[in-house]
């Protein structure tokens, strides 16, 4: 069975949506950023602090290169749209479904952005990193779903009834 892949900007809700598609589908449930801190044993902004932006991003592509699933749901963190190798293979075997959310409710949603572990270059903003990756989800993407105004129900929903042909 194919992979649901979900992509989107921190904030997007893809662990909160994942988790209920999941569910849905009757398929498995992964995070990348959790399989990341479990083998850093450190959490997202320990790795990037400590080790560095650059060092962090290739660690994020060997989870996404070593992504050999079947019938799961996959929740990226949000920088893993930056690495092509990553995404092919996450494609391989995936339908990859972007989570589209607008700048301005992603800026309300995330207020730890110095804690929560997102992959920023000294001095840009979310909005910075909102245009960079915006276009690599959108061209990765087989499926976009906006997740603004809608329930999270709604939105399980909306995935489900777009990846369920795709995945068969």
């Amino acid at each position: 069975m194919k992979n649901v892949v979900l992509v989107g900007m921190p904030g997007s809700g893809k662990s909160t949506l994942g988790v209920l598609l999941a569910e849905q589908l009757c398929y498995k449930f992964t995070d990348t950023d959790i399989l990341i801190t479990h083998k850093a044993q450190m959490p997202l902004q320990e790795i990037i602090n400590g080790k560095g932006l650059d060092y962090f991003l290739k660690f994020e592509e060997e989870i996404g290169c070593q992504a050999h699933y079947d019938g799961t749901v996959i929740a990226t963190g949000g920088s893993m749209i930056l690495s092509d190798k990553a995404m092919q293979n996450l494609k391989h075997n995936g339908i990859v479904v972007y989570i589209n959310v607008p700048l301005e409710e992603i800026e309300r949603r995330v207020n730890n952005v110095d804690t929560r572990g997102i992959a920023f270059k000294k001095g840009e903003t979310l909005a910075d990193i909102y245009e960079k990756r915006t276009p690599l989800y959108e061209k990765y993407a087989d499926v976009t779903v906006d997740f603004s105004t809608e329930s999270v129900e709604n939105t399980v929903k909306k995935i489900k009834d777009k990846v369920i042909p795709l995945i068969k």
